[in-house]
């Protein structure tokens, strides 16, 4: 007889581990450090037939279990915290603790067991690093010419307009070194090079734009164009009853690429040969710039997981 799966769900804090497990409903806890990783590796490797371990996004927190897990040849899957709280409310659960959050994962699993994301390799979790650092620093650059200008609007020299020079040398230096960084990453590996040569063969997406869809969304190309948009946040969502219809929004996604997109379509739409033209007929329609610019976003994520999906760089369609 084969042994049924056994669902893990673990509640991730910063000092402990919180576990649920189906079908025994068991719990268990174990310090969030080396040694409980190492107790729960081996607790969960007497437990007979496969086993399937399931963890929110905790910010950062998840990631060292996650990887210790993956080393051991355990099946650990990042889940939507998100989505394991639309489930509790779909339950009628409003208490909230570390122990009904593990049990909750478990059972979101047994509902849905296609959700969540396994463990990226190496190479996709050093370049996530890097283009996480770089928007932190290019925000950090944004902010201080923000304050910059909000002084000098002020009329107010206090001195320091050297040291205001130094930081944005700085802060200028620091992005082109981590930009030659990922470059280097990517250069090194052969799927992610060919990756990001179809991805810059499209019109308005460059290195960045590239570099960050690659990291962000490895799926890209084994999804359909709708799960490509929903991913990015850029499908819009409908809120419809009867015969009211309501106004369309964007909602959810991964906001860091999100952001990125938004710049690649402010170039796709003045320099694509096949986005131009749809950017101004929407502009010629009265539609305002951040829609035109959320529908030429749209197409292009779309465009890119469909050049992905096919393994052929852009190419302009004659008459097109």
């Amino acid at each position: 007889m084969i042994a049924e799966t056994t669902l893990v769900g673990i509640d991730v804090s910063r000092d402990w581990l919180d576990g649920f497990c189906l079908p025994g409903q068991s719990r268990f806890r174990h310090s969030n450090t080396k040694g409980g990783h190492i107790a729960l590796v081996a607790m969960i490797r007497q437990i007979p037939g496969s086993v399937k371990v399931g963890f929110e996004a905790t910010g950062g927190q998840e990631w060292v279990l996650w990887t210790e897990l993956a080393d051991a040849g355990i099946t650990a899957t990042q889940l939507s915290p998100a989505q394991i709280k639309a489930f509790a409310l779909s339950r009628g659960t409003r208490a909230k603790t570390d122990r009904i959050d593990a049990e909750l994962i478990a059972r979101f699993m047994a509902f849905r067991p296609e959700a969540g994301r396994e463990l990226p390799d190496e190479n996709l979790r050093i370049l996530r690093t890097l283009t996480t650092r770089r928007g932190q620093l290019v925000d950090m650059r944004k902010r201080l010419k923000a304050q910059i200008g909000a002084r000098k609007r002020q009329g107010v020299s206090a001195g320091v307009e050297v040291m205001d020079d130094d930081l944005i040398y700085l802060l200028d230096a620091q992005i082109d070194y981590v930009e030659r960084q990922i470059e280097s990453v990517i250069a090194r590996v052969q799927p992610l090079a060919a990756k990001a040569n179809l991805l810059r063969s499209i019109p308005g997406i460059g290195p960045v734009s590239a570099a960050m869809l690659i990291a962000e969304m490895p799926e890209l190309g084994r999804m359909t164009s709708g799960e490509a948009a929903a991913r990015t946040g850029l499908a819009p969502v409908p809120h419809d009853s009867g015969a009211m219809r309501g106004r369309r929004a964007i909602a959810g996604g991964r906001r860091s690429l999100r952001r990125v997109l938004f710049q690649a379509a402010l170039a796709a739409a003045c320099h694509n040969p096949v986005l131009k033209p749809v950017a101004k007929r929407l502009k010629e329609r009265g539609k305002p710039h951040k829609l035109v610019i959320i529908a030429i976003a749209r197409r292009l994520v779309t465009i890119a997981n469909a050049i992905i999906k096919t393994g052929v760089p852009w190419q302009l369609q004659p008459g097109a």
